[in-house]
């Protein structure tokens, strides 16, 4: 069973810093992709960051290039969200995501994954 858990969330100030962590179980996690997604207040859920596990490769929203860094410990079953020069506009509840499936164009679309997060909340506030 799939099972996908979030934590690192937390309150930050504008240009602060935060890790986020998604710990997965029930499946392995080289086979996989995974992504980052967020969903903020009365706004569509968006994909932040995907890595595909089964070769290295990642993909960023433009909003987020140059400040978040996904990665991936295969040993840990875990993979992270480094967030840097955090924004008000970062603020929304992130979610990771899970997918079996080798997709090798446009992999970090919500409808694509399987199995999610309970999310976590991050707020970017002074």
């Amino acid at each position: 069973q799939v099972q996908l858990v979030e934590s690192g969330g937390g309150l930050v100030q504008p240009g602060g810093s935060l890790r986020l962590s998604c710990a997965a179980s029930g499946f392995t996690l080289d086979h996989y992709i995974i992504g980052w997604f967020r969903q903020a207040p009365g706004k569509q859920r968006e994909g932040v960051s995907c890595i595909r596990n089964f070769d290295g490769d990642t993909v960023y929203a433009d909003s987020v290039k140059g400040r978040f860094t996904v990665s991936s410990d295969n040993a840990k079953d875990t993979v992270y969200l480094q967030m840097t020069s955090l924004k008000p506009e970062d603020t929304a509840v992130y979610y990771c995501a899970a997918t079996p499936r080798r997709i090798y164009s446009n992999y970090c679309l919500a409808y694509t994954y399987d199995d999610w997060g309970q999310g976590t909340q991050v707020t970017v506030a002074s």
